[in-house]
């Protein structure tokens, strides 16, 4: 067997850095942070270790017994220790690579893995660790993250197939320097119905019993609202009906985007889009249809035909509220599998007073930082065969279906589907929390393809699918993965970019409640263009001019 020798453990590394941290807390506060460059030499090259030899294709990965030390993020509704679980135990029996899983909560996730960064201590991986990704870059430069681009062309087939048929995905993946640094996770471009979400739904029986018609303009969205409030369709002879709600403002803007023709390349940009008159790059929330848009939507506030909690409502409450049969229609995750209700539709897509009737859609290329290789790695081709399988037909199956005769069957046709144990839970188990025993999915996250065939959370059930249909013909042509920065356009773009997406989250809120009058847009947009607009689209233009030139 292979010999290693072993990094300290990491939950010792961190509890030893946040003693160092508060030990000093009481000193100087002016001392420059110690370089990391100690983590690896000069020319970014990789420990000098014999690797083990790691067979082409097939199992097991490795002829002898490899170790790895991984560090993942820990949501909740996941099984707690993925150290104890079936999908990596036998994954293991497979490969020859055992894991040693680190696990951080997700509410901890992103100061525990910024200590571990600051350390120099490092897990041989980061997996669903929530990687910014401007970090990505960051650390890839440093070579505290690998380079992974000849790993995918020599031990990835089926990621390097994904990218080949993909370029969108490739081009996003690639940074300005021209590497790979991190392994994504993907929503299967096919599947619409996870590219479109959360959707709007709306409660047919109270349509039914006012004799609604489903909207199909912003007008009639507004008329279709008021008539909720005034109509009592609970019947309880009281005005308790709330017409829409939904778990942040920001649903309700995404859906209404479409109507005044924004966001037109996806909500991976939050505030750029390409203005369809010049075909040039466009700061929407500075434009007047954006205004127009605001105007709109403080309308239905001022009428409390919006809840009025929905700056601050959570999605357990909305949950809540949704099981008391409050809402006339909301936006957030599907109402069979999330909220358990039966009496929702799917809402079409609306058009705007300019004849604009878009989708915003979300991109296949959920974001970068989801799976890395550190420099601390004694056998990178190993792991990325690893990580590789997970994005085969036979890997996606198992990591979201788990396994024949123990969580699901397969039928004559060849289909899948998940057996009573998961689904008729004998213990009373919900569907995440019964197949969490064995995988570990629920909560999202993790690396790999999220496709219809073997997905099956609530964007996969038939009333999902069937709203989605409604929404599809009505997406963007094109649809941008994220950008990437070069290490100093990321710095500027960092600081820019909060200060004014903090101004632009007070003043839509402000605008939308009444708090300030819509007399007050030029002074909104002076101070925006104050705050470094011309640098900030200056960057975007640069870094949109090499997405498009790939």
């Amino acid at each position: 067997m292979l010999k290693r020798t072993r990094k300290r453990p990491l939950l010792l590394t961190v509890i030893m850095v946040l003693l160092f941290v508060t030990a000093c807390s009481s000193g100087s506060n002016n001392a420059e942070p110690e370089a990391l460059s100690n983590t690896s030499n000069e020319q970014g090259e990789q420990p000098s270790a014999e690797a083990p030899l790691v067979n082409a294709s097939g199992f097991p990965i490795v002829n002898e017994p490899v170790k790895l030390e991984i560090v993942a993020g820990l949501p909740a509704g996941s099984h707690p220790d993925w150290n104890d679980v079936m999908l990596f135990n036998e994954y293991e029996k497979k490969t020859g690579i055992d894991i040693e899983w680190q696990m951080i909560s997700t509410s901890v996730l992103n100061e525990q893995r910024n200590i571990i960064l600051a350390s120099g201590e490092l897990p041989d991986v980061f997996y669903a660790a929530g990687i910014p990704d401007g970090d990505v870059m960051k650390y890839g430069q440093q070579r505290m993250f690998i380079p992974l681009n000849d790993l995918i062309d020599n031990y990835a087939p089926n990621i390097k197939k994904l990218l080949d048929e993909n370029p969108d995905i490739r081009k996003g993946l690639t940074m300005p320097d021209g590497n790979i640094y991190s392994i994504p996770r993907v929503y299967d471009p096919a599947f619409t119905s996870v590219l479109i979400n959360p959707k709007q739904w709306i409660n047919t029986k109270w349509a039914e019993t006012l004799n609604l018609k489903l909207p199909e303009t912003t007008d009639e969205f507004y008329d279709y609202l008021k008539a909720i409030k005034e109509g009592d369709p609970n019947g309880n002879g009281k005005a308790d009906e709330i017409p829409f709600g939904a778990d942040g403002i920001g649903r309700l803007t995404k859906y209404l985007y479409g109507a005044w023709g924004l966001q037109n390349r996806g909500s991976r940009h939050a505030y750029v889009d390409v203005n369809p008159e010049t075909d040039e790059l466009r700061f929407f929330p500075t434009d007047m249809k954006y205004k127009e848009m605001l105007e709109y939507i403080h309308k239905l506030y001022s009428e409390e035909l919006i809840d009025p909690d929905i700056f601050t409502v959570n999605s357990s409450e909305l949950l809540a509220r949704l099981g008391e049969d409050v809402y006339g229609v909301y936006n957030s995750w599907d109402p069979e599998s999330w909220a358990n209700i039966e009496n929702f539709t799917g809402a079409p897509v609306l058009a705007g007073p300019h004849g604009d009737k878009l989708v915003v859609s979300n991109s296949p290329l959920t974001g970068l930082g989801h799976f890395v290789i550190t420099n601390a790695n004694e056998h990178p081709e190993a792991t990325m065969r690893w990580i590789d399988y997970f994005f085969s037909d036979e890997g996606t199956e198992m990591f979201f279906m788990g396994f024949e005769g123990v969580t699901f069957k397969r039928n004559a046709d060849g289909t899948t589907e998940f057996l009573d144990e998961i689904v008729k839970n004998p213990k009373g188990l919900s569907f995440d929390q019964a197949i969490a025993q064995y995988l570990v999915w629920p909560g999202g996250g993790m690396p790999g393809i999220v496709s219809q065939k073997y997905f099956r959370g609530g964007e996969s059930l038939p009333l999902s699918v069937e709203a989605a249909k409604l929404l599809e013909p009505y997406v963007p042509e094109e649809t941008w993965p994220p950008f990437s920065y070069t290490t100093e356009e990321n710095t500027r773009m960092a600081a820019i970019d909060s200060d004014i997406s903090t101004y632009i989250r007070e003043m839509q809120a402000k605008f939308i409640t009444g708090d300030v009058p819509f007399s007050e847009w030029e002074t909104y947009v002076e101070t925006i263009e104050k705050m470094g607009l011309a640098e900030y689209m200056e960057i975007y233009q640069a870094a949109y001019e090499r997405y498009k030139n790939g």
